[in-house]
């Protein structure tokens, strides 16, 4: 998302969400930074997925699949994988070149978990910029220098 907005001191905001495929360093959880990687999840994903197809293709022909087990079975393999991208992190960023005033740049930076979220946090930092002139400072944006 990408909105222009004018606040109520007559500043030109911009105020976007970004999608981060990975995830930021929090100053509150540096110690757990520490991962894996993606490699034990994706061999995770192969074996399941071999044990999938194994279980289709030895299944004899006069054995009759029910389509609600097809389903069942799609839902369980896909669960992780969605729930995965409905959980990324989103950069909310409010900006403003400032103006002739006295007024400088600024901008404020937070990081959501979600789409619906960032949509949500993007639609009230663009309404509180109408109404009080800048961002929440109780929300997740803050101001950087």
């Amino acid at each position: 998302m990408n909105r222009v907005v004018r606040g109520s001191d007559g500043r030109m905001w911009n105020v976007r969400t970004n999608l981060e495929w990975s995830n930021p360093i929090d100053v509150d959880e540096w110690e757990h930074d520490v991962s894996g990687g993606a490699a034990p999840g994706m061999a995770m994903g192969a074996v399941l997925l071999f044990l999938f197809v194994g279980f289709v293709v030895w299944t004899p022909p006069s054995v009759y699949v029910p389509p609600w087990l097809v389903l069942a079975l799609a839902v369980i393999v896909l669960f992780f994988p969605v729930r995965w991208l409905l959980r990324r992190p989103w950069t909310v960023m409010a900006e403003t070149p400032g103006d002739e005033d006295e007024r400088p740049p600024e901008r404020w930076v937070g990081v959501v978990r979600g789409f619906l979220t960032a949509r949500q946090r993007g639609a009230r930092v663009a309404r509180d910029i109408e109404v009080y002139s800048e961002p929440d400072m109780n929300g997740p944006l803050q101001p950087i220098a």
